[in-house]
């Protein structure tokens, strides 16, 4: 047991001696036997501090919960907590922290740089290219554009929505966002007027009850035709099955996808095949800059829980003055 008393599970599916290289100053070590539920919940039973598995694989539902008695605080390594049940979390009086802004330069960048591909049909004329062929005039027929002026929509102005504003708007874009909370900052829009207004919407909300399927079929009918999409938040704010119907119909020019609703999607999905998407395996935030920045917000909260100082970025409300129980 290490000095200040602390076991710390840690969840995240790295090597065993990077883990222990990176916490073992902090607290007292372990990693389930395997990647099961039934090796979670063994290692659950002695934890008090975790480190939770940013895949979700290892996820903290209810009955992860009550098989940690011990339990006081939860770190994810991530911006995203819905691996996480928070209800029970709370109810068991177990703080949970995020590493909020932490990525938000790297997945702000992400949706840039997806949304100049689409406008200029990057990665299609380089599939063609490949298959030895000259898109030349196809290329400049399915539609290629300059980014300035374009209206782009921002739904979720947290970290990432912000960033994701100010870059777009360094290129002489016209930016409007919507989010549940109102900021002081930006143009502020009801959700369906910009929708409605949107040339290039870029989806950053969180994934909670409320925004599950938010952008149903309906609402997407409301861009304009021809429109791109952009989801850098989590699957199933748009329902993969809504983007291949707004796709086909003509209503959608093209999407350019980082999340899904079951991840990794099935080797045949049909958003695998379609030439109008832009695919990647939830990596927009995975750069080696936003990783150093998470990794350090995470050693940085874990010390303190450990050293008997606040935590920061709790996310349900509880004391974040780690104690014992």
């Amino acid at each position: 047991m290490n000095a200040k008393g602390w076991r710390l599970l840690a969840l995240p599916p790295l090597g065993p001696d990077l883990i222990h290289h990176v916490f073992d100053p902090l607290a007292e070590v372990v990693v389930p036997a395997e990647r099961s539920r039934e090796a979670l919940h063994a290692a659950l039973a002695d934890a008090e501090l975790v480190v939770g598995d940013f895949t979700g694989e290892l996820s903290l539902d209810a009955a992860a919960v009550a098989a940690a008695p011990r339990l006081a605080f939860v770190q994810m390594p991530s911006v995203g907590v819905d691996s996480l049940d928070l209800d029970a979390l709370t109810a068991a009086g177990v703080a949970v922290a995020n590493t909020a802004g932490a990525n938000a330069r790297s997945v702000a960048e992400w949706a840039l740089a997806a949304a100049l591909d689409l406008s200029r049909q990057l990665s299609w004329a380089d599939r063609r290219m490949r298959e030895g062929g000259w898109p030349q005039l196809e290329t400049a027929a399915r539609g290629s554009d300059e980014l300035a002026n374009r209206r782009v929509g921002v739904l979720g102005m947290g970290a990432i929505g912000a960033e994701v504003m100010r870059l777009f708007e360094a290129l002489g874009c016209r930016v409007a966002y919507w989010s549940r909370r109102r900021r002081d900052t930006g143009v502020y829009q009801e959700l369906d007027d910009l929708l409605a207004g949107s040339d290039i919407l870029v989806v950053c909300l969180p994934r909670t009850p409320e925004t599950v399927g938010l952008l149903d079929s309906r609402r997407l009918a409301l861009l304009p035709r021809g429109a791109f999409l952009i989801n850098v938040a989590r699957g199933g704010i748009v329902p993969d099955d809504a983007v291949l119907a707004a796709l086909d119909g003509g209503g959608l020019a093209g999407a350019a996808l980082d999340v899904y609703e079951d991840e990794p999607p099935p080797a045949d999905h049909p958003l695998r095949r379609h030439e109008s998407v832009l695919l990647s395996p939830h990596a927009a935030g995975a750069t080696r800059q936003s990783q150093l920045n998470i990794i350090t917000a995470v050693v940085d909260n874990i010390r303190a829980a450990a050293e008997g100082r606040p935590v920061t970025n709790v996310v349900n409300g509880v004391d974040p003055l780690i104690r014992h129980r």
